[in-house]
């Protein structure tokens, strides 16, 4: 069966998120992905992600509608990433004279408490998963510092304040339907505390494909003009020299005559 552009680019989605787990190198995505845009039947594009837990078959699935999403959206399925009741991962951090790190694909319970005394912490929210739709972090950095991560999909607040440090809120506003509530609280004293909105690993490698893409584009664009520029110029040349031979002809008929 045929493959239409959906099929194309949901598989090329697939290719990111392993490279983006690590399942495949920058080479082997590469290589694969541009397989993918050049594959024109479910056949070439199954054993393309054969070998990825993420799509166990993608060849079978495809024709039976696993692409009907729109592979333009980028947006989470939040359906997938909520899940009330489950267990958090992790309830708490905490970094005294060190650091500490919270992101992939953990599970926020409806409660995190992080604190950091000269040291720092990260929490990343961007592939966390989620135990209630109503979430609060707080972070309080004496001397310290913590940075929280959200991606842009998510609903966020920021009600946080600093006594000699900072506070910092790059990320409050709201998320795309279905998103949980995110209320980030706390203090920095003498330290920083810092909320920031930035893509997922994924989407960024998407983006990154589609400028690559657009570069290869405008490149053949531009050596087909100069080879269609070229073959103008050599026809005229062939005209000209036609043109020069039929008339050194037509002279010498002349005098032998």
């Amino acid at each position: 069966m045929r493959a239409s552009d959906a099929d194309r680019e949901r598989v090329a989605e697939i290719l990111r998120e392993a490279l983006a787990e690590g399942r495949l190198d920058m080479e082997e995505f590469n290589e694969r992905v541009d397989a993918a845009y050049r594959s024109r039947t479910y056949g070439e594009l199954e054993p393309l992600t054969r070998d990825l837990p993420t799509a166990a078959v993608p060849a079978v699935s495809l024709a039976k509608g696993a692409l009907d999403d729109d592979p333009a959206s980028t947006e989470i399925d939040w359906s997938r990433r909520v899940d009330p009741g489950a267990e958090p991962t992790s309830r708490g951090a905490f970094a005294f004279w060190s650091g500490f790190s919270r992101k992939g694909g953990w599970t926020v319970g409806r409660v995190f408490t992080s604190f950091a005394m000269w040291g720092g912490g990260e929490i990343d929210l961007r592939e966390a998963h989620f135990a209630d739709r109503d979430v609060t972090i707080r972070c309080f950095a004496v001397m310290g510092g913590i940075g929280v991560i959200v991606p842009p999909d998510l609903n966020v607040t920021v009600r946080g304040f600093g006594f000699m440090g900072g506070f910092g809120d790059d990320a409050t506003g709201a998320g795309t339907p279905g998103s949980p509530r995110v209320t980030v609280t706390g203090f920095a004293l003498m330290g920083g505390v810092g909320v920031e909105r930035k893509l997922r690993k994924a989407e960024r490698l998407r983006r990154k494909e589609e400028r690559r893409r657009a570069h290869l584009e405008v490149k053949q664009a531009r050596l087909e003009a100069r080879q269609t520029r070229r073959a103008e110029h050599e026809h005229r040349h062939e005209l000209h020299r036609r043109r020069t031979e039929d008339n050194h002809h037509g002279i010498h008929g002349g005098d032998v005559s």
